[in-house]
């Protein structure tokens, strides 16, 4: 029988609003740290004691002397965010240990109103990295991992520091359920529901008078994906999300309406496609052939990097097990097997053509 080896830190911080702030309410973030860490930590005045196990009592400590810093910085973090950043430190999601100021440190995108939009783990990190240094980069994952809002808000950042002179965003306008010709009104009027999320998103980081001004002179552009046939787009950055729902020829005309000085994200989830049975899916398709050209990156979230409720996480793999042996029972096949991106491992990265690693379980990815 092996004894497990206890190990005890102590800290001293100074500054006691950075300590109220790293603490929070009740000391409910001190005891998140605990949980996920799987260390005791007991405050007494401005010091901090920590015990347990050698890893874990090593991971609260770095966890909470990266997160004071954060703090003096004036950087606050949601609980949520605490969490990810001690699972960070751990390596869970990403491989290896990284350092929370990396990662949660860079802000993107600080709207007039509403807290400062940033990468809220490893995977968001290296997306938004990857988008920096590339000039097309597909974005696949499960719902709720940000991979639209990150890409509409480095957009903004970009339209506003003038290294592009307008934003388009787009959708293809698939029916799900409801035919558009049984809704009412104009076109304009049966597409905006397919439009509405990029709406939302865009009065999320763009006060409305400005928005306004920029839908007006054509500065931010929102149009269903058939509207971009036929253009060549300059300056501009393009975010086309849903891909999933879109056919290879449609995949193909928007990937070639790229100009120069321009930049595109296409996000979307191989497994929710809306497309008739037996269509194979543009998003697909692309992926297949883009992967060894340089200056096209990828990146795949799983389950693991949904920053929306928890339950969403567990929604996501419950879905995705039922799917897989639903997939199995037809196709004949049983345990690991799979077709297609069915059967690919999650969490890939690539970037022109070099690739690396975002671990996670295989067969999980997205929509939103």
């Amino acid at each position: 029988m092996t004894t497990k080896s206890i190990r005890r830190e102590k800290l001293s911080f100074d500054d006691p609003e950075a300590l109220q702030a790293l603490c929070g309410s009740n000391n409910a973030r001190l005891k998140l740290v605990e949980r996920t860490a799987g260390a005791q930590v007991h405050l007494r005045g401005n010091e901090v004691t920590i015990e347990g196990e050698d890893a874990a009592t090593q991971t609260a400590k770095a966890a909470l002397e990266q997160l004071y810093d954060l703090a003096l910085a004036g950087k606050t973090l949601s609980s949520d965010d605490i969490v990810r950043a001690v699972k960070l430190l751990q390596g869970e999601g990403n491989g290896a240990p990284g350092a929370i100021q990396g990662v949660f440190g860079e802000t993107i995108l600080t709207p007039r109103a509403g807290r400062p939009i940033a990468p809220k783990g490893a995977a968001q990190k290296q997306y938004v990295d990857l988008v920096r240094g590339n000039d097309i980069v597909f974005a696949v994952g499960p719902a709720g991992t940000g991979k639209t809002y990150l890409a509409m808000a480095f957009a903004v950042r970009c339209l506003l520091d003038k290294q592009v002179r307008r934003i388009i965003l787009t959708r293809p306008a698939i029916e799900a359920g409801e035919r558009l010709g049984f809704l009412p009104g104009t076109l304009e009027e049966k597409v905006d529901p397919y439009l509405r999320p990029l709406y939302d998103a865009l009065h999320d980081m763009i006060d409305a008078e400005r928005l306004e001004r920029f839908m007006a002179d054509g500065t931010v552009e929102v149009a269903p994906l058939a509207f971009m046939r036929g253009r060549t787009l300059n300056d501009s950055f393009i975010v086309l999300d849903e891909a999933q729902n879109t056919t290879p020829e449609q995949m193909k005309m928007f990937l070639t309406r790229m100009g120069f000085g321009s930049k595109a994200v296409v996000t979307g989830d191989i497994t929710q496609t809306d497309l008739p049975r037996g269509q194979k899916s543009g998003l697909r398709d692309a992926l297949e052939l883009v992967e060894d050209i340089r200056g096209i990156a990828r990146v795949q979230f799983t389950d693991q990097d949904v920053v929306r409720h928890p339950l969403v996480a567990a929604l996501i793999r419950a879905y995705d097990r039922r799917d897989r042996a639903r997939f199995e029972a037809r196709e004949g096949t049983s345990g690991n097997g799979g077709a297609g991106d069915a059967g690919r491992a999650g969490g890939e990265v690539t970037g022109g053509g070099e690739p690396g690693r975002v671990a996670g379980p295989p067969d999980d990815q997205d929509k939103g």
